[in-house]
């Protein structure tokens, strides 16, 4: 049997399968006609290993070779576009099948240089949003768009893309962080100075986007961070932002019991505060056994 993780080496020893506790879930809501948001978990290895997801065709592929990085996106489709809906499912299906055969990145990982992720993930990002867009274009229509939050662990690194309002944070000894940046015209407005986020012009804007994939620009970010055993990491659509406060966040996670167990108090949180958007939450951690 394999013993925990020495508390003196939390960057070193990476987790087995087994010592990964994660969950993800979707919901309509209690207002919107249908759910635009797809979510998806999965390891990268020589071949891809579906653990979990809401797309149609996610298929399970058994894997027996060492898990090269750990993958988890969440898609919010802006609502009210055309094809919202098909513009997440699509963006999902193209950055995994890219990533997925760009395995050779992750043979020669150095936690000491992040370009090499950092470009092919903006790569990647670009690429399905040009995509949208021809295809709409081609067919004459307005093209879908989404927002995309993508989280990727090369223990001991994460790599986080970020395009739209889709959000990542971290629990570590207690503290909530944001680590993502809203793309929104709120936001950007704010980081200029001309508006404070007491505004009430900063309240009607900070749910449009000033970046989103298949919308009128893209401006993927990523960052690289580092990751540890104990850290709880959380992935949502604004669905549950609008309804459940950073405070009540953190007082979830640093309580948890199982990924399970906190996304699905989450979701309930997010339905109890209005359910006025579709909700979709990934919880997940490094978890000794």
């Amino acid at each position: 049997m394999r013993k925990s993780a020495p508390p003196a080496q939390p960057l070193v020893v990476k987790p087995l399968d087994s010592e990964i506790d994660v969950h993800g879930l979707t919901h309509v809501g209690l207002k919107r006609p249908t759910n635009q948001d797809h979510f998806l978990i999965c390891s990268l290895r020589k071949q891809l290993e579906v653990h979990a997801s809401s797309l149609s065709g996610a298929q399970l592929l058994q894997g027996g070779t060492e898990r090269l990085a750990f993958l988890a996106m969440v898609a919010d489709g802006v609502g009210g576009s055309a094809g919202g809906e098909e513009a997440s499912e699509a963006t999902i299906e193209s950055i995994t099948s890219y990533l997925t055969h760009s395995t050779h990145c992750y043979y020669t990982a150095d936690s000491e240089d992040d370009q090499a992720f950092i470009e092919a993930l903006q790569d990647a990002a670009l690429r399905c949003h040009d995509s949208l867009r021809e295809q709409a274009s081609r067919e004459g229509r307005r093209s879908g768009a989404t927002t995309l939050t993508l989280f990727m662990s090369v223990w001991p690194r994460i790599y986080l893309l970020q395009v739209g309002d889709s959000r990542y944070y971290q629990l570590r000894d207690g503290a909530l962080t944001q680590v993502s940046r809203d793309q929104t015209m709120a936001q950007e407005l704010i980081d200029r100075g001309v508006l404070t986020r007491s505004d009430r012009v900063a309240e009607r804007l900070s749910h449009t986007l000033s970046s989103s994939i298949g919308g009128p620009q893209s401006d993927p970010v990523v960052m690289g961070v580092d990751n540890n055993w104990g850290t709880v990491h959380l992935l949502c659509s604004d669905g549950l932002t609008k309804h459940v406060s950073d405070e009540q966040i953190r007082d979830r996670l640093s309580q948890m019991t199982s990924a399970r167990q906190v996304a699905e108090a989450l979701l309930q949180d997010a339905l109890d505060g209005g359910g006025s958007d579709n909700i979709t939450i990934i919880v997940g951690r490094a978890h000794a056994q």
